[in-house]
């Protein structure tokens, strides 16, 4: 078998005919959140120029946020040889370095290193992990890889880590994960209650979607349920600020506030219900006083939130009763208690009818681009395709039917956090690893990076060769990303897009569904006895023959498609599910005739009592540290962190701590500060901001080892924020516990301090990056970025007890170009004291300060002078002066606010002050001068924060 035998694109990039470098536009799907909006590839050339949102698109309608608006920026070619992996790479010992070999010897060695270990050890000994932003064909031959050919049910994904709650409490109570909700819904809600979800920035489209209702109906009341004051907050009417991992109890003492205020919906509980009873005398003890005590709420403030949900506005009635729509995400799902809060905001929609009428219902946000039709297609360990139960037995027989093969196993399979546990015992010899990055995003990270240093045979599938993972791969394999592939996805409301390639891959990437395909036929030589006669499990030749195999497995099943192909969704464009054959559509929101798909055709109520957190806070460790999403950035940032211009909101990581908590420990104001729990320690800046109630703190969840790294006074490797988290796990979806975490923070103290920043040649920018990372690695505390606008810049960050070697700080001079008579060089040896600045005609080309804090801790004003490219020459002396203190006349350091226009906080201070009129007329002007939100809007939370927070002029 040669690995031509399949296609190396799925389809044609350019029609016959067609000139390959015209200007061209392909409609595609944006590959971040679950919104799914639908975007335009503009190419030239063989060359992705731009992306714009397409108009026609019902998820989006032609709106981008700031990383959608980007991504054309992480396709250029100048990028590609410094982040992609182009070659299929081997090892064939762990101590030997890795070689490019050609696909057919790569794909051979993987199939004749499982055969061996599954005939030695059994189907059980190896295991896949992959991820919600695969296509929902590259899930399918994986899933049939693994349980079909393989007989192994060990095949699991990164939406373990982000969804898995979501399903197991939509499945507990309606019985199927189906969201029976659609984005039409924000449109119709008289409330819009959120719970765990900052969707002004992790799901910014959908949140311009809902800015625009509330301005449309005042009168819409907007509940956010969230630890931090969050930009979702700022638009909230009630924000219950609760203590973390207390939403079960909030939810239990609403229903309590409805049971005794006559608030619930009899008629619809005894119609389409079952197991209020229960659910009733579960809560009766959690009184709004009980459940305040518990959650640090007002008492009032759980009641008022009861009656909005119940009646979908203050002035509803029980006769009158208005809809109201849920919105939630990974605060509720990111638990060991993340079933019981999901499904216990859903018995607040089932105890009220709100559910399957416009504008009511619980409408889980999906994290990923594609976690839903992950699902669909039954890609994790404990389900089957089409929305399957992996433990009915008559369920398996159906599978194998379909698939060709004698059997499915029937045990469930190893679950993320299960599977590398299993790995780091020695129990799973083999790990396949695709689209995704467990050594940066999983919890626990020293488990997990035993679990890679001791499985026998690594295989990672990965687009980028910076992610953390890869350098554990004994083979490496590449494969294509946005813009490059073809096939669907579906978004958050059940709606199946089309993916499009605009250009041809680079180097020799391939399609995720091809390399498994190619891999799955060379693995049924070696191991026939599965085929059950067949000459092959996988005769798909291209991604649309992949998904009608799977639109087959959905024949009468909730999600049903068989209505559907490709050439349906070519013509009238994305369309939900279900959408079964004879339909002329789909179905925009489900349960509205109260028949639900469970036995009995009854929705069901969830009684669970309310639980503490897996990991309490005490004297040693007495912080609860939760994370969450930048809004510019993008999971571990592996594609984010191509483009500099997304570093310009948050440039770098921080720990948010209320002023007090600073004050108690002696910390100021961005002091780099060390952050324990009982599995690892980091270091970072400390911020303080009163968006965190004492006692808690934030760190973004997308700072990993990969630009955040060092080595403890033990030596032990300081692993990113995931480092610090712990892999608890939920009893019934398996999903590990990322939003509580029991720290303590102390002062680092680090006595030398370097900072160093320099524009960079393009093409090498990233190279030098990770060498930088690497060459420092060894220092207790080292950080590097990208920065820049329309130029590449880098920006280090390190602290040590003490000056390093000599040679270390030569060659980090020379990585900046401030070595010998390049730049222009300032010394105290007495203090240790260096300073050195490259200047490119008047203009600040690269820095390097370091020595004590106070004489480097100054420096953000010279970064601000470099990026603005401004004339240095008024600084003078100020260049090279080791002042604590900038000069008078020194740029502004406020962060950006509007990264599509590049304005910043200080812009907007000093125009607001000359503005008049209430907060929408001021706001207005300020957008019509600095042009702030007006164009992707995910700037507009924190403008409308500025305008309130700033006195009004009077007229």
């Amino acid at each position: 078998m040669n690995a031509a035998d399949l296609p190396a694109r799925s389809i044609a990039i350019v029609p016959a005919g067609e000139d390959a470098s015209a200007p061209r536009v392909t409609r595609s799907t944006c590959p971040y959140c679950g919104v799914g909006c639908g975007v335009l590839i503009e190419s030239e050339g063989g060359r992705i120029t731009g992306v714009r949102g397409d108009p026609g698109h019902p998820a989006n309608f032609g709106r981008l946020c700031t990383k959608g608006s980007t991504l054309h920026l992480t396709t250029k070619p100048e990028l590609a040889p410094q982040v992609r992996l182009l070659q299929p790479e081997l090892r064939t010992r762990r101590d030997a370095p890795r070689n490019p070999v050609s696909w057919d010897t790569a794909l051979d060695h993987a199939a004749q290193r499982f055969a061996d270990l599954i005939t030695a050890h059994g189907p059980d000994s190896v295991g896949f992990y992959i991820s919600g932003q695969m296509l929902t064909e590259d899930y399918y031959v994986f899933n049939k890889l693994a349980k079909g050919l393989i007989g192994t049910n060990n095949v699991d994904t990164n939406s373990r880590v982000c969804m898995s709650s979501a399903v197991a409490g939509y499945k507990a109570t309606l019985g199927a994960d189906a969201p029976p909700c659609a984005y039409e819904d924000i449109d119709h809600a008289a409330c819009l209650f959120f719970v765990g979800s900052n969707a002004a920035w992790s799901h910014p489209i959908a949140f311009r979607r809902i800015e625009q209702a509330k301005a449309r109906r005042p009168e819409m009341r907007i509940v956010v349920v969230d630890p931090r004051r969050t930009e979702t907050a700022e638009l909230a009417d009630l924000h219950l600020q609760l203590l973390p991992g207390t939403d079960v109890a909030l939810f239990h003492a609403m229903l309590h506030v409805m049971v005794w205020e006559d608030l619930i919906d009899p008629a619809f509980i005894a119609a389409h219900t079952s197991g209020f009873a229960a659910l009733r005398d579960l809560v009766r003890d959690m009184s709004p006083a009980v459940a305040a005590n518990l959650c640090g709420l007002k008492a009032d403030d759980i009641v008022t939130a009861a009656r909005w949900f119940a009646l979908g506005a203050p002035s509803g009635s029980v006769q009158a009763r208005q809809p109201t729509l849920s919105m939630y995400c990974q605060g509720l799902n990111q638990s060991s208690s993340g079933t019981a809060k999901n499904a216990g905001l859903i018995n607040l929609h089932l105890a009220c009818g709100q559910i399957g009428k416009p504008g009511a219902g619980p409408f889980s946000l999906t994290g990923q681009p594609n976690a839903m039709g992950g699902r669909e297609v039954g890609g994790m360990a404990n389900l089957l395709s089409a929305h399957r139960d992996l433990a009915n037995p008559e369920h398996r027989a159906e599978v194998a039917a379909l698939w060709g093969v004698a059997d499915v196993p029937a045990s469930r399979g190893k679950t993320a956090i299960e599977l590398f546990q299993a790995a780091a015992d020695g129990e799973v010899k083999a790990l396949w690893i695709a689209c995704t990055n467990p050594a940066q995003s999983l919890p626990d990270q020293a488990m997990v990076r035993r679990a890679l240093e001791r499985a026998e045979f690594v295989v990672v599938q990965e687009v980028y060769a910076t992610a953390a993972t890869v350098p554990y791969g004994d083979l490496l394999l590449p494969a294509t990303t946005w813009g490059e592939k073809e096939g669907t996805v579906t978004n958050s409301e059940r709606r199946i897009s089309r993916v499009r390639a605009a250009t041809a891959a680079p180097g020799a990437a391939r399609d995720d569904w091809a390399i498994a395909t190619d891999f799955a036929r060379r693995l049924e030589a070696l191991l026939p006895a599965r085929l059950n006669g067949r000459l092959t499990l996988f005769p798909y030749a291209t991604p649309e023959a992949v998904w009608n195999e799977h639109r087959e497995s959905t024949r009468g099943r909730d999600l049903d498609i068989t209505g559907l192909s490709w050439a349906a969704l070519e013509r009238d464009g994305p369309q939900q599910w279900p959408y079964p054959q004879g339909a002329s559509g789909g179905k925009a929101r489900l349960y509205a005739d109260g028949i639900f798909p469970t036995a009995d055709g009854r929705a069901r109520f969830f009684a669970q009592p309310f639980k503490p957190v897996a990991e309490p806070c005490d004297a040693r460790y007495p912080l609860a540290l939760t994370t969450g999403r930048l809004r510019d950035q993008w999971h571990g940032m592996t594609r984010t962190g191509s483009v500099p211009r997304l570093f310009s909101h948050a440039p770098e990581p921080s720990i948010d701590l209320h002023p007090t908590e600073l004050a108690r420990r002696g910390l100021r104001d961005g002091e780099l500060v060390r952050v324990a729990s009982r599995r690892g320690d980091l270091l970072l800046p400390a911020r303080a901001t009163d968006t965190v109630r004492p006692g808690q703190a934030f760190i973004a969840m997308h700072w990993g080892a990969e630009y955040l790294a060092g080595r403890n006074a033990e030596g032990v490797a300081r692993l990113g924020v995931n480092g610090l988290t712990l892999p608890a796990l939920d009893p019934h979806s398996f999903q590990p516990e990322l939003k509580h975490s029991a720290v303590r923070v102390e002062a680092a103290n680090l006595p030398w301090h370097l900072a160093a920043f320099a524009w960079m040649p393009e093409e090498s920018a990233q190279t030098l990056r990770a060498t930088l990372m690497r060459e420092l690695a060894d220092l207790p505390f080292v950080l590097c970025v990208p920065f820049g606008r329309h130029r590449t810049g880098l920006l280090l960050r390190a602290a040590a007890r003490g000056a390093p070697e000599a040679a270390l700080l030569a060659r980090i001079d020379t990585h900046f170009g401030v070595q010998g008579g390049a730049a222009l060089h300032y010394a105290d040896p007495g203090r240790g004291v260096r300073r050195a600045v490259r200047l490119n005609g008047e203009a600040l080309d690269a820095a390097l300060l370091s020595g004590p804090v106070d004489s480097v801790v100054a420096q953000g004003w010279l970064r601000e002078l470099l990026q603005s490219e401004a004339s240095a020459k008024p600084y003078g002396r100020w260049l090279l002066l080791p002042s604590p203190t900038p000069p008078g006349n020194a740029p502004s350091t406020s962060h950006q606010v509007c990264n599509c226009f590049d304005v910043r906080q200080h812009q907007i201070d000093a125009l607001l002050p000359t503005l008049q009129g209430d907060d929408a007329a001021r706001l207005a002007a300020l957008q019509a001068r600095l042009k702030c939100g007006t164009n992707c809007g995910s700037c507009l939370p924190e403008l409308r924060r500025l305008v309130r927070d700033a006195a009004p002029v009077p007229a």
